[in-house]
């Protein structure tokens, strides 16, 4: 018998404070990433998916991101401003 499956971990990557595209408030924005990682005998192999997105602290709106965004707004927030930074996204995300 093989026992098989998948499992999701949630890593907060970085808080940003960005203009949100849904209730046009500057607020903090949490910026996430999820994976998705296939399991044997419940020990996590590889990862099978990788999501990113930012949520809006002020009306709960999540908007996905590709990786490439992603990477810049961490490097952004790192960079930056004690790790905050001011930013309307360059394109409406779907939700």
């Amino acid at each position: 018998m093989i026992i098989f499956g998948t499992k999701g971990y949630l890593y907060q990557l970085a808080i940003l404070t960005l203009v949100c595209g849904n209730c046009g408030n500057p607020s903090a924005h949490t910026l996430k990433k999820r994976v998705t990682k296939f399991t044997l005998f419940f020990v996590p192999l590889f990862p099978i998916s990788t999501k990113y997105s930012t949520q809006c602290t002020f009306c709960g709106t999540e908007h996905k991101l590709t990786r490439e965004q992603a990477d810049q707004m961490q490097a952004q927030a790192a960079g930056g401003r004690s790790g905050q930074s001011y930013g309307q996204p360059q394109q409406p995300h779907q939700h």
